[in-house]
């Protein structure tokens, strides 16, 4: 029994260390760098059918939410921290 169970043990030991080390069919120029473009795709992507053309002012519409956003928690801690009290709403908020 202790020779089954033991051999048991050893085969999935060698069976997971097996896996990890199989071939995944990638080409790495370094290691972690395994991205390779799918047959067709072009090496620089600018000026392609693939280039998605962002308008910039799409773009910027993220960077203009995070600092609306980080301008109300600014509100919220200094309230927080003047009152104790936490106010999620930052219209709730009452005016100094």
């Amino acid at each position: 029994m202790k020779k089954t169970t033991l051999a048991a043990a050893a085969l999935l030991a060698f069976a997971a260390t097996g896996a990890a080390f199989a071939y995944d069919g990638t080409n790495c120029r370094a290691p972690g760098i395994c991205w390779e473009p799918k047959p067709g795709f072009p090496e620089a992507v600018e000026g392609t059918e693939f280039d998605p053309l962002h308008d910039p002012a799409e773009v910027s519409k993220q960077g203009e939410s995070i600092k609306e956003m980080d301008e109300r928690n600014a509100r919220r801690v200094a309230y927080f921290i003047k009152t104790g009290e936490f106010i999620y709403e930052v219209d709730d908020i009452p005016a100094e």
